[in-house]
């Protein structure tokens, strides 16, 4: 279960005068931790769910999925939609928010996630329902999304700067972005992370015969805009006995995923460990002797906010959404750079980069849970024009 089912309830600094009703669109599925936007619609849900709000989440039907009718005291509605990268959330999306509209007895605030969902906040602003929006990152800069794709996003992120009565963004980055670009201002709300019990290496030694601290750790969806072809090069090249797990599945990102299982059969030092979640994907954190996140493109990268929250040294890209998080701990690199990648991998392993209780309490200090739900709270009062 996801902290936000343990966790007390957070609540809002100043108490709603009745319990505000909020839907969030724009996920796939709840509970399934599948992405960034998923982990924080889970997380959000209970801690608000918690405090008294009345939290509806429209989930996306896939075949062979379950179809809970809750979570954590969310109600959860299933909304069909065809499994195709290109016309998936634009059918969803436009299903959810006419149930949002006119089949749910009003809600409060309607909460778009990511720029695709949100093509649909102006139809709910059209017809005079307070919104709010949560930009997970610039989407149309993925290598994944083609002409019509990327047109689409594009189209989301300019509704959510004209339209929606609250924005959210992850970085600061993504803020200038707006400011410059829209003239629009923006909320930065970061994501959070909680501390996890510890979790010796049992399943990784049963599974893949890993002893803890003998092994690099790319933990991230597999798609291109994660780098992960970068480091299966850099890592050839690599003088070490540590083994490299990639965990992480496949995002449905054309002949990608085959790519990187060729470059991967080509070291036999490379283990792929597929979805990681729960006690397993705890272990491969905690017990890592490097984290590595070689990304183009970021919005506010939880694996990253986990494995320092671990302890754990780590290595990213020098895009901006990295080192951000990382502040004065770990190591960069230059981003698309296989041999500065390389250079940089070798070093962290004969001298590991600035790791440890440090870093765990820097993010503990600075990115919870707790803290974004009690903000998203505030502001869901203001956009519903109550604070």
């Amino acid at each position: 279960m996801s902290a936000a089912g343990q966790n007390p309830a957070v609540r809002p600094n100043t108490p709603a005068p009745r319990p505000l009703k909020i839907a969030m669109i724009g996920h796939k599925r709840v509970p399934g931790r599948e992405g960034g936007v998923e982990v924080v619609v889970e997380e959000l849900a209970g801690r608000l769910s918690a405090a008294g709000y009345a939290v509806t989440l429209y989930n996306r039907a896939a075949r062979g999925m379950p179809r809970p009718k809750q979570y954590a005291g969310a109600r959860i509605v299933t909304v069909p939609t065809i499994n195709k990268k290109s016309l998936d959330a634009v059918i969803y999306s436009f299903l959810a928010t006419l149930h949002a509209i006119f089949l749910s007895g009003g809600y409060d605030v309607i909460h778009y996630h990511a720029l695709g969902p949100s093509v649909m906040l102006a139809l709910a602003h059209l017809l005079g329902r307070h919104t709010a929006a949560t930009v997970h990152g610039l989407d149309w800069q993925r290598a994944k999304w083609g002409g019509f794709g990327s047109w689409y996003l594009k189209l989301g992120e300019k509704v959510i700067a004209r339209y929606a009565d609250e924005v959210i963004v992850l970085s600061e980055g993504v803020r200038e972005y707006f400011a410059q670009t829209y003239g629009r201002s923006t909320t930065f709300l970061p994501n959070g992370v909680e501390p996890q019990p510890p979790a010796p290496p049992a399943l990784i030694r049963q599974q893949w015969g890993l002893a803890g601290g003998d092994y690099l750790l790319f933990l991230a969806r597999i798609v291109p805009e994660k780098g992960l072809h970068y480091l299966l090069e850099a890592y050839k090249g690599l003088e070490t006995d540590k083994k490299l797990v990639v965990a992480g599945g496949d995002s449905h990102s054309g002949d990608y995923w085959p790519m990187i299982q060729r470059l991967a059969a080509e070291d036999s030092r490379v283990i792929l460990a597929g979805f990681a979640a729960g006690q397993l994907k705890a272990e491969l954190l905690q017990n890592a002797a490097l984290y590595v996140l070689p990304s183009d493109i970021e919005g506010m990268p939880i694996s990253l906010l986990e494995a320092m929250r671990c302890g754990v040294p780590c290595l990213v890209s020098d895009i901006p959404e990295n080192t951000q998080l990382l502040g004065r701990f770990g190591a960069r690199f230059a981003k698309g750079d296989i041999e500065a990648l390389r250079t940089a991998l070798q070093a962290a392993l004969e001298n590991p980069p600035p790791a440890g209780p440090p870093q765990a309490e820097y993010i503990r200090q600075h990115y919870s849970w707790n803290e974004t739900a009690r903000a998203t709270a505030a502001l869901y009062r203001r956009a519903a024009g109550l604070g």
